[in-house]
């Protein structure tokens, strides 16, 4: 299950081998170490207790894999936080599917079969976050767990409708053809194809959308600086990337080709950067996150000053955290985890 899975390019760990007792009764499947991932439960013991935009995060990346596993006909079975590995993702998270034990693959799974495999989901993640919980020793951690929960099913839902919308367009709306377009880039999907038919009454025509997979950003950062990133750092690299193409026109007083600006981009901004980050983040962590959590940093600066502070400010302030990473096992007990990763960091020392 996990080649195939593997072969269909999907979110799950790579099998990379089986090995069997002299009886023929009992194996051992050894599956690839997934690099910068972590379990949830270390995941959220390092934040304040109770909800927050991270544990937010987390839920989304849960109903993204479902989603992303049942598009592929693939019915998981046993879903659930324990069975996920986690990945920061630039703002985002990206999760995992590990244990493919009770997993099947089908030409296209029925609404019943996603119901059930929904309904899997929504219960383990409840007993998941209750358990974690009672661990932390929050009185009101079973309903909070329920409530957080039942999310999941809505964020599910919305974005599964959002992948099979069919909306009709008057025929000459070229606008809502690429508004379509573009909102599902902004999810990180490519558009495969775009088929527009006639409705029944002849007056407009019905929008069908066939999506590839989520890495719309980062197969376009891949083409051009050749650098393999998730979709959600692609995102944010790309957006620097042409922020720095904007300054070099500016600077120039010319046009500057994309390509030639991401040529300049990584020599001169990115490679100087994650040399400056390596002595603070080690070998264990993703230099890639790393540096956009320096460029959100740069943003929350820049809001709160009304200007742009420089990247130097940014790097002087993130260094002076520590260069905190939940991911990070080195700062167990040390580093100030009330960071809300997409707005920047609210807390001090613990």
């Amino acid at each position: 299950m996990l080649r195939r899975l593997e072969v269909a390019g999907l979110p799950a760990v790579t099998a990379v081998a089986l090995a069997d007792s002299a009886e023929g009764d009992v194996g051992i499947l050894a599956t690839e170490y997934l690099a910068y991932s972590i379990q949830y439960r270390r995941l959220l013991m390092r934040f304040p207790l109770g909800p927050g935009p991270y544990r937010d995060r987390l839920l989304d990346a849960m109903a993204s894999l479902l989603v992303d596993l049942h598009r592929a006909g693939v019915y998981w079975g046993d879903c659930s936080l324990a069975n996920t590995l986690f990945r920061r993702d630039g703002d985002k998270i990206q999760a995992y599917l590990v244990d493919a034990e009770t997993s099947e693959i089908h030409p296209s799974l029925s609404d019943g079969q996603r119901a059930f495999d929904l309904e899997i989901l929504v219960e383990n993640v409840g007993f998941g976050l209750a358990d974690l919980g009672a661990m932390q020793g929050r009185a009101d951690a079973f309903e909070d767990a329920v409530e957080a929960a039942e999310t999941v099913r809505t964020r599910y839902n919305r974005l599964w409708d959002e992948l099979h919308l069919e909306p009709e367009l008057p025929p000459d709306d070229r606008h809502a053809v690429r508004a379509r377009i573009r909102r599902l880039n902004d999810l990180g999907f490519a558009v495969d194809e775009i088929s527009l038919e006639p409705t029944s009454g002849g007056d407009a025509l019905r929008m069908r959308v066939a999506v590839a997979s989520r890495r719309f950003h980062a197969r376009e950062l891949q083409r051009l600086t050749g650098l393999v990133a998730l979709e959600g750092q692609a995102r944010i690299l790309l957006n620097d990337l042409r922020e720095y193409q904007a300054w070099l026109e500016y600077q120039g007083g010319t046009t500057v080709a994309i390509d030639a600006a991401a040529d300049l981009w990584i020599h001169d901004v990115l490679q100087p950067s994650l040399a400056t980050l390596a002595p603070a983040i080690g070998p264990a962590r993703d230099p890639l996150q790393a540096y956009c959590d320096v460029l959100e940093q740069k943003w929350l600066l820049s809001e709160a000053a009304g200007r742009d502070v420089g990247l130097e400010t940014a790097f002087d302030a993130y260094l002076a955290l520590g260069a905190p990473a939940p991911e990070d096992a080195t700062a167990e007990s040390s580093i100030a985890l009330d960071i809300d990763w997409s707005g920047g960091f609210d807390g001090g020392v613990d």
